[in-house]
């Protein structure tokens, strides 16, 4: 009996020996305008095991401008974005919260988000075999530092002002009224959230703060998943290696992070305590690495963090990757993992 993508999945998160690491892609829209054909041979050759739903939202939220493209595009916060290149989100340059006291109110809660269409979501997830990720996606200290600014932000976690832990308190609230939702009403497999916590080489605030301010709102966050039978997956760009432990300790299903940055061989001691939702190295070796060089670094994450399951193959196709590295890294995975089965 054929295994499907989604059974895939379960094993590996659950370490139960699937018959090959599961796959995703993650493409950024420079990768589809810059490399259309090799895009689709991907997808044909190595199609996508893990997939996000469609929220079918019956309140559309108001935005402007199109956050891909040159120029400026407001988000459903109001957030504005500048980009100066097409293909990839830009940066907020003239925050809204100025002052905590006079600005929280120019802020608008999306709660357009919670008007998901329940039935046409478990439509879709009853119709693919595929493992769904959950429509939402939570990121409490990056939505702040769109909102305030990143180094206004810094300064206020030295000692947070009352506006801040106000506020903080009023967007945990909505990020875990979204969760409830998908969480409560949906078939979907896993919810998720994600906040990029690393420099290159340290995580971006000190852990003690990092411990009493975001820690108890990933915990509320990971409870509410699980309380409803849903694995819970995370993303966070950087060095933080100081912060596996505390996911781990949280029951963290899945992290998806920068290997490379943190040094594979010292995450081998989390091995078979979460599984590794990729990467592989989007700095240096995808853009310009030899495909025997990509070769080589999925056989390090395989030979160091694999335990009968534990890793996903995945990797961003985004700017500057060579499309004959991306397609390398799901044929190693490929040939790695399918030896291990024989």
């Amino acid at each position: 009996m054929r295994i499907t993508p989604r059974e895939i999945v379960y094993r590996t998160l659950n370490f139960d020996s699937p018959p090959r690491a599961p796959r995703q892609l993650w493409l950024l829209p420079w990768a589809n305008l810059h490399h259309p054909d090799e895009v689709k041979r991907i997808h044909n050759d190595f199609p996508d095991d893990i997939i996000f739903a469609d929220s079918h939202l019956k309140e559309k939220s108001k935005t402007s401008g199109d956050i891909w493209s040159v120029g400026k595009f407001v988000d459903e916060w109001g957030c504005t974005f500048e980009n100066v290149q097409a293909g990839i989100c830009g940066e907020v340059k003239d925050p809204i919260i100025k002052d905590w006291d006079e600005d929280m109110k120019k802020v608008h809660f999306p709660r357009e988000w919670l008007s998901v269409d329940v039935d046409a979501v478990n439509r879709d997830v009853d119709k693919t075999d595929k493992f769904v990720l959950a429509g939402c996606c939570p990121r409490p200290f990056e939505r702040l530092q769109f909102l305030r600014g990143t180094e206004n932000l810094y300064i206020d976690l030295l000692d947070p002002p009352a506006g801040l832990r106000y506020f903080l308190k009023e967007l945990h609230n909505f990020y875990c009224e979204l969760l409830e939702l998908w969480g409560r009403e949906t078939q979907v497999d896993a919810l998720l959230f994600m906040d990029d916590w690393g420099a290159q080489n340290a995580l971006l605030i000190n852990p003690e703060v990092w411990k009493e301010i975001f820690k108890p709102l990933y915990k509320d966050y990971i409870e509410i998943a699980h309380s409803y039978g849903k694995k819970v997956f995370m993303h966070s760009d950087g060095y933080i290696l100081p912060i596996f432990p505390e996911l781990i300790e949280l029951h963290l299903d899945a992290i998806n992070s920068q290997l490379f940055c943190m040094g594979v061989e010292n995450l081998k001691p989390f091995a078979g305590k979460i599984t590794f939702w990729g990467e592989i190295d989007r700095q240096y070796l995808l853009p310009h690495g030899t495909q025997e060089d990509i070769e080589k670094a999925v056989k390090i994450v395989y030979d160091t963090l694999w335990c009968n399951g534990g890793c996903i193959a995945q990797c961003e196709f985004g700017p500057g990757a060579k499309p004959e590295n991306v397609y390398q890294v799901f044929l190693s995975w490929e040939q790695l993992t399918s030896l291990k089965v024989q």
